[in-house]
């Protein structure tokens, strides 16, 4: 199984392996991803990141890294997605698929997840959102949100205490 990019690049998926799967490729999301990942900011790491979510609504929205001198100061590809659905959709964001995809140097789609504080901002907007990637064997993978971070920070301010 593969997925196929506009302009015909053709990259493997592996089958269902220990929680890590890709039944569906949704290449749609993923070509947002790979737009997006173009228009990236990287002149110190040239490592380039598009991401791309699909919220419930069905829109997608997309975001890339931008990095700053100040390293701390960049700012992830998937948190600019996020935000930019989080604009567009107001309180009723609520995500369902992302898709991350990266560059680095010459290289196309070089592995990468989302990094733990992504991690976090995706689960803050769905508990079971779809995330696909490319993993160290360069196959696009599948996991849930909930997969990436088993154990992420939840706080119910409502509690009574």
């Amino acid at each position: 199984m593969s997925i196929r990019f506009r302009g015909g690049t053709t990259v493997p998926t592996k089958p269902k392996k220990t929680g890590i799967s890709t039944p569906t490729v949704d290449s749609e999301l993923f070509d947002c991803a790979k737009r997006a990942c173009k228009n990236s900011y990287a002149p110190y790491s040239r490592f380039r990141v598009g991401a791309a979510v699909r919220a419930a609504s069905g829109k997608i929205y997309t975001g890339t890294n931008v990095e700053n001198i100040a390293y701390p100061l960049g700012t992830c590809a998937e948190a600019g997605a996020i935000a930019a659905a989080r604009v567009a959709e107001g309180g009723n964001l609520v995500l369902v698929d992302v898709a991350v995809y990266a560059e680095a140097g010459d290289a196309q789609h070089v592995p990468c997840t989302p990094c733990g504080g992504c991690r976090q901002r995706i689960l803050e907007f769905g508990k079971n959102v779809r995330v696909q990637f490319f993993g160290t064997d360069l196959c696009c993978h599948e996991v849930t949100s909930g997969d990436l971070l088993p154990f992420s920070f939840e706080f119910d301010s409502k509690a009574e205490q």
